[in-house]
């Protein structure tokens, strides 16, 4: 390749000119890295818009940093690293543009960072491709601008993986380690045990040098420190905390999800439970040419003798994938993304093999003409598909703005209270808190809600059919967009 990890920039230059005269190059961006960069910024502004209201887990994680609205109910598995990343904007700020724009933004510049670590094992051209095939997928540009964690989880892990092989060949790369260090504790921050299956191919490589070991633990037990701490503070310790999180998502155990991770590619953002047919196979055709792909870009650089610049982010890959494969009961495509990040770089290394191979320029020009026809339809397809779940999702988010502009106008203002069906959403939008006896973000009693129903505005929601609690079914009842109000006698409807 170009640019191989073999090569070196040690030695004068042959230019004649005596070695102390000749300054060594600094290295430089590649522009078309910055041009997959900006791309990326710029389709999630163009089509997924600022303008997108926050989702359910975006108001759980925004709230908790928020100046604005109380925090939401933060329950086991969640880490606190996506609130700090938007606190920037989120502590001062209730726009959602403005949120948007700046992880839109963010989200671009730290895609040019983390592909830029690998130049040394990977052609300008071959990074580029690898970028941008992540970058286009319809997951990956919807998440980009979220205030979610799993497209932070993907930057670390490819920051975290080029920068330890860059630190295993030479162990006096201090910036290396510094990498090393920063990609797991990114990704420690964000979901600590997605950090921990990224991080094993890294750990086992390692084992025989120390000093790396020691980097890569650190940068660990740094992101997932706070949640550890927060263990022992709000969950009754770690193995609780653990045992919880793992009850949230149905218990964790042999499960084959590799089925409903394939219905959720038509733009499912969840899929629990994941019932109902595949999407069209034009939909889901990227999905299986992926490994296969990836599997050639291996054999491709086993042959080459240059195996483990591809190895290992294919072995992070599959680590990163078994336990949204295998081990929970249920599908979202986000969880997958630090796995598609990873496999990029193998997949795009294959296509570069594939279109260079040939002996002949005419068998060169087809297969460049097959995989141009090939991409094209790609992005098509993913096009498509983005453009459904914006719209999907646009449509479910302004319908609790709705819900809380009609609470607000029967009297449910801020300081208030919601309990029941979607109250975590409804109450961020409402600028109210919320409370639930039970569920996943059960944190408090029966007896306090109905003590709380005296000096507060307070309002459970119940489905369009559905049936309040019995401690407030003999509360006044309002319609609220297609939900169901029962406002608590503290409230002054109307006011």
């Amino acid at each position: 390749m170009a640019d191989g990890s073999n090569a070196t920039t040690t030695g004068a230059p042959r230019t004649g000119l005596p070695a102390q005269a000749v300054r060594p190059r600094r290295p430089r961006g590649d522009p078309r890295l910055g041009a997959v960069a900006a791309a990326f910024t710029l389709a999630q502004l163009v089509l997924v818009r600022p303008d997108l209201g926050l989702g359910w887990d975006e108001t759980v994680y925004v709230s908790q940093v928020s100046g604005h609205v109380p925090a939401a109910y933060f329950s086991a598995p969640r880490s606190r690293g996506i609130s700090l990343l938007v606190a920037p904007i989120a502590s001062w700020s209730d726009s959602t543009v403005l949120l948007r724009t700046y992880l839109a933004v963010l989200s671009g510049l730290a895609l040019y960072l983390a592909l830029r670590v690998w130049r040394g094992h990977f052609g300008p051209g071959a990074l580029a491709l690898a970028g941008g095939l992540f970058a286009s997928l319809w997951v990956t540009l919807f998440y980009g601008p979220e205030a979610m964690p799993n497209y932070w989880v993907a930057i670390g892990a490819l920051a975290c993986a080029g920068c330890f092989l860059r630190a295993r060949a030479n162990a006096r790369d201090r910036a290396a380690r510094w990498g090393v260090f920063a990609g797991a504790a990114l990704m420690a921050g964000m979901r600590p045990t997605d950090a921990v299956y990224v991080v094993l191919p890294l750990l086992a490589l390692s084992l025989r040098r120390p000093r790396l070991l020691a980097v890569l633990a650190a940068g660990l037990v740094a992101g997932a420190g706070e949640w550890v701490i927060e263990a022992y503070t709000s969950y009754g310790g770690l193995a609780q905390r653990l045992s919880a999180a793992s009850a949230i998502q149905g218990g964790l155990g042999w499960h084959l999800a590799v089925a409903d991770q394939l219905r959720s590619l038509g733009g499912r953002t969840l899929c629990r439970p994941c019932t109902g047919a595949a999407p069209h196979p034009a939909v889901t055709l990227w999905w299986f040419a992926l490994p296969v792909l990836a599997v050639l870009g291996a054999v491709v650089a086993v042959r080459a003798r240059r195996a483990l610049p591809v190895l290992l982010p294919l072995a992070c890959a599959v680590t990163a994938a078994v336990p949204y494969l295998f081990l929970i009961g249920y599908a979202a495509p986000r969880f997958l993304l630090p796995a598609y990040a990873l496999l990029a770089l193998p997949v795009a290394h294959g296509l570069v093999h594939l279109v260079t191979a040939p002996a002949h320029r005419a068998g060169r020009i087809l297969a460049v003409g097959l995989l141009a026809v090939g991409l094209a339809g790609h992005l098509a397809v993913q096009y498509v598909v983005l453009e459904h779940t914006v719209h999907s999702s646009a449509a479910s988010r302004a319908e609790w703005a709705r819900t809380a502009a009609a609470l607000h106008a029967r009297g449910v203002r801020p300081p208030c209270l919601l309990s029941g069906y979607e109250a975590v959403p409804v109450a961020f939008y409402a600028g109210c808190g919320s409370a639930q006896t039970k569920g996943h973000d059960a944190r408090t009693t029966v007896a306090e809600l109905k003590r709380a129903a005296h000096r507060t505005s307070f309002a459970v929601l119940t489905r369009p059919h559905g049936r309040p609690p019995t401690y407030a079914r003999t509360w006044p009842e309002e319609k609220v967009g297609v939900l169901r109000a029962y406002l608590a006698p503290g409230t002054r409807r109307g006011g």
